[in-house]
């Protein structure tokens, strides 16, 4: 069984729309979290996602959606949030509200959490992978430091498939990942995508400049 696997859309359409025409066939796709954030289409993003059923985990930006709360020291991540706010319908911001911070999926082959199993604020970066992560779950897929990698341990894989919306390992293609559940096989893929259509339609919708410049390199 091979498996799409995406995190941090953060609210880029354009983005997104690029990964799903890129990936490969599959059997299923499942989500990290925060699909909301940042960028102009939060609307767009979680339709994408709810209408095709994707198991999806709640992201720190997508919590402070729903709780009304933001990010008072990150003028771009607070600006997504109640730019998210002032543009989601209430079927939306419920869509949000439901979603899990942790989710098995594939018969608990796959597990989905948005920073680290223990807290879904905990930023684990590659460096910080261990076997130790992982539970009876094959796959420990995790999102929220935008930096794409895996590591594959007797016990089973601990990855993170990159951001879709917003990478911040220097490479500005849109991030993404397939991983084989039978093999237990992971391929890290990027695909490029219209960035300077996302920075025109940040400045037209008003938010801060830096949100759209800094997807050019990929930080």
């Amino acid at each position: 069984m091979r498996v799409g696997v995406i995190s941090d859309v953060h609210a880029n359409r354009v983005a997104l729309e690029a990964v799903l025409s890129d990936m490969p066939a599959v059997d299923g796709l499942v989500c990290a979290g925060d699909v909301v954030g940042y960028n102009p289409w939060p609307a767009d993003c979680v339709e994408t996602l709810r209408d095709r059923d994707v198991p999806t985990v709640m992201g720190n930006h997508d919590r402070a959606v729903v709780t009304k709360t933001g990010f008072s020291g990150n003028g771009m991540a607070d600006a997504g949030v109640r730019y998210a706010r002032d543009v989601l319908s209430d079927d939306h911001v419920e869509w949000l509200r439901e979603l899990p911070t942790e989710r098995t999926c594939f018969g608990e082959r796959l597990k989905l959490v948005h920073g680290h199993p223990d807290d879904p604020n905990r930023y684990t970066y590659p460096g910080l992978f261990s076997s130790r992560l992982l539970d009876d779950e094959d796959v420990l897929v995790m999102g929220h430091t935008h930096v794409q990698a895996h590591e594959r341990y007797d016990e089973g894989i601990v990855m993170n498939p990159g951001s879709v919306g917003q990478p911040r390992d220097g490479d500005p293609r849109a991030a993404y990942a397939v991983v084989d559940l039978d093999s237990l096989v992971v391929e890290e893929r990027r695909v490029e995508y219209d960035i300077e259509r996302v920075v025109e339609a940040v400045a037209n919708a008003g938010l801060p400049e830096g949100t759209g410049t800094r997807l050019r390199k990929g930080r």
